[in-house]
């Protein structure tokens, strides 16, 4: 499920964090909804609610945390927060079931750009990263 907030900030030429924030709280319900019937699985089905706990824009990030918080307790489920990089690579081990660590990953998403050495599936060291933007904004 994919719900896109690219044309809202394209006017402003980037990611405005207060208008970002707002755009959650009216997707993150409807987006949840939309996943789950993708997938085709219930409640029952959901073992934890694992919302990022950061690095992130702070409006978003307190948006996913307080829905995940509220649906945790809803459906007694436990909370366990991810770390968004470490997430975004971990998402490769569902898509490349042959990628197996050790490896070199640069992660690019939103304004994080970093050079990651993946050692284990969850121990990773920063060999670089950008201070305070994406790379892919220079171009």
């Amino acid at each position: 499920m994919i719900d896109t907030q690219i044309p809202i900030h394209e006017k402003y030429g980037g990611v405005v964090p207060e208008i970002a924030s707002r755009n959650h709280i009216e997707a993150i319900s409807r987006v949840t909804k939309k996943a789950m019937q993708e997938a085709n699985i219930g409640f029952d089905d959901i073992d934890a609610i694992t919302p990022t706990c950061g690095p992130g824009l702070v409006g978003a990030l307190l948006v996913g945390l307080s829905y995940a918080k509220a649906l945790s307790f809803a459906i007694n489920k436990p909370l366990v927060g991810v770390n968004h990089i470490e997430g975004h690579i971990a998402a490769n081990y569902i898509t490349y079931k042959e990628l197996e660590p050790p490896f070199l990953c640069i992660m690019m998403s939103g304004g994080n750009t970093q050079i990651v050495y993946v050692k284990d599936y969850t121990k990773f060291e920063v060999l670089g990263k950008t201070r305070d933007d994406a790379i892919r904004r220079s171009f």
